[in-house]
């Protein structure tokens, strides 16, 4: 039997002869599920050299009898939902909705051979059969994210496609993409032109992640036009993938105040002045934050208004993380606001500025997304919290009623090194290995039976600060990704079954050109010599942790 990856919840082989396509193949399906039929032709054409006919004809070949492929939907199940039954004459393809056709879609190309992830045909004589299987299958998790830090280091469009195609394959429904940063914004906002124009490029970047590491001397910048995102949300929702947006405040904002000077600390009650200040070029935490004028808090309801008309889905990011409040403490005005607003300290003026905007989001018909942050102070009740910071945010969240996106940076943080070896390149963070990241569970150990409905589900970060473009990243996330999609999906298999399969679905990204880290170890031009890296072990982690999570309230 071909390896499934993520494995269906259950599936029967039979003992009869398989399904073999050929010239008279077709592929029909009922106008609901459409889509998934295009692209099942579109993908199979090319490998197979198969003409693989999607007229609307009859249900059965007049000529040899066969049933070719059908997709049918079936309103019994659930929208992700679908049975899929292959025989001598034919594929029968039940889904509950368009979603569910795409995934069984994705199955039936991982039962044909590997070369039918190939861009065209290599071997004209291949038997493109696939086995007699009967599977019924459904995922845990409505969410199974991935999320793409493209602020750090910019990825052009292509390579987002690519990477949606990537993750669609393995049945990952969201993309969560990280857009702004100290480093660089990444998205065109029409009424503030110079986010892109001053922000969207730094003169250069921080070798490595030691911190008194020289800068490298290379400019590096780029945007997403809005025709752009419209394209990739397009694109990813062809393929049953939600876009996420995250527009990181009030701290990770030094390119937005490199561009508009009165965003930052240092105004009057008019809104003149401001710092001199240049697109970052520094990794870590950075201690120039937003100031927080009602202006200010007009200006990003202005851009939020924007990132909302181009991306339709239900969540918006607003970060929320790692905001220093050192300059908010020192700043006259800023301490005046805190008397006017009758806050406690400038610490209240973090979910002061937030709840503003998410209070926005949400008459917008939308739900705030945030980092876990969030919860050291009373975040919107609509709100979606990420738990990133182990699992402590996400119990935190729970008891308080909000729904929980669980990200523990020990256990899905895909840029932390890999193994113990001295060649992974660039180290930082602990070991977490494709066995670490299969063993995640996005729901808290002890959690009740409503907390656990509160659970989306989970996703993995990639962040880049030293993965400078698509090659590092398809180190970082694969296979990693892999192990990520099968929990994720709900597989109950064991490690070593699993990893038995994986051997086999490799062969499937090497088709695809996926510069996966070996299981032995990165390949020598995967390596990072010249850089030295930063590695911590789990002692430090969970020091540094324990210390960041100090001020999250436990309980509601």
């Amino acid at each position: 039997m071909t390896a499934l990856l993520p494995q269906p919840r259950r599936i029967d082989s039979e003992r009869a002869a398989g399904y073999t396509l050929t010239s008279s193949t077709r592929i029909s399906a009922d106008p609901a599920l459409v889509e998934a039929r295009r692209w099942l032709q579109q993908v199979l054409r090319p490998a197979t050299g198969l003409d693989l006919d999607t007229r609307d004809l009859s249900a059965v070949d007049p000529e040899s009898g066969e049933r070719g492929i059908r997709l049918t939907l079936d309103s019994a199940l659930g929208a992700e939902e679908y049975r899929l039954r292959v025989e001598s004459d034919g594929v029968e393809i039940l889904a509950g909705a368009a979603a569910g056709a795409f995934y069984a879609a994705q199955v039936l190309r991982q039962l044909l051979p590997i070369e039918a992830y190939r861009a065209a045909t290599i071997r004209p004589n291949t038997a493109w059969t696939l086995p007699a299987v009967s599977i019924e299958d459904a995922p845990r998790f409505g969410w199974r994210g991935v999320m793409l830090d493209v602020a750090r280091h910019f990825l052009p469009k292509a390579d987002i496609l690519r990477f949606i195609d990537l993750i669609a394959m393995h049945r990952l429904n969201v993309l969560h993409l990280h857009l702004t940063e100290d480093q660089g914004w990444r998205i065109e906002i029409t009424r503030y032109p110079k986010l892109t124009e001053v922000g969207g490029w730094r003169r250069e970047s921080q070798r490595g992640p030691v911190r008194d590491a020289p800068g490298d001397g290379r400019p590096h910048g780029g945007f997403y036009t809005q025709d752009d995102i419209r394209e990739i949300v397009a694109y990813a929702h062809s393929r049953h993938v939600s876009v996420v947006p995250e527009i990181d405040l009030p701290g990770h904002s030094q390119a937005a105040i490199a561009a508009y000077p009165e965003l930052g600390i240092g105004v009057d009650e008019h809104g003149r002045g401001g710092p001199d200040l240049e697109v970052f070029t520094r990794w870590g935490i950075n201690p120039n934050v937003l100031n927080t004028e009602d202006s200010t808090v007009e200006f990003f309801i202005n851009v939020l208004d924007e990132v909302m008309d181009l991306f339709p889905g239900t969540h918006i990011g607003i970060g929320g993380d790692e905001c220093p409040t050192d300059q908010w403490r020192d700043d006259p005005r800023t301490q005046q606001l805190v008397r006017e607003r009758g806050l406690n300290d400038v610490h209240d003026l973090h979910g002061w500025f937030l709840n503003k905007l998410s209070t926005h989001i949400v008459a917008r018909g939308r739900k705030p997304f945030g980092w876990d942050e969030l919860l050291e102070g009373d975040p919107h009740p609509d709100s979606t919290i990420a738990s990133w910071r182990g699992m402590t945010g996400a119990r935190s969240a729970l008891a308080r009623g909000f729904h929980v996106v669980s990200s523990p940076d020990d256990q899905v943080y895909l840029d932390y090194r890999q193994s113990e070896l001295p060649e992974e390149p660039i180290q930082v963070g602990i070991p977490l290995g494709v066995a670490r990241v299969f063993a995640f569970d996005p729901v808290p150990e002890g959690a009740t039976e409503e907390e656990r409905a509160l659970v989306l589900g989970g996703q993995a970060n990639i962040w880049t600060e030293h993965l400078d473009g698509v090659r590092a990243v398809d180190y970082a996330a694969f296979p990693r990704l892999c192990a990520l999609a099968e929990t994720l999906w709900g597989s109950d298999a064991s490690f070593p079954e699993f990893e038995a399969r994986l051997r086999q679905h490799l062969s499937r990204l090497d088709a695809l050109g996926v510069e996966y880290r070996p299981e032995a170890g990165p390949h020598p031009w995967q390596q990072r010599p010249e850089i030295p890296g930063r590695p911590s072990d789990p002692a430090e982690r969970a020091a540094h942790v324990a210390e960041l999570v100090a001020n999250i309230r436990l309980t509601p």
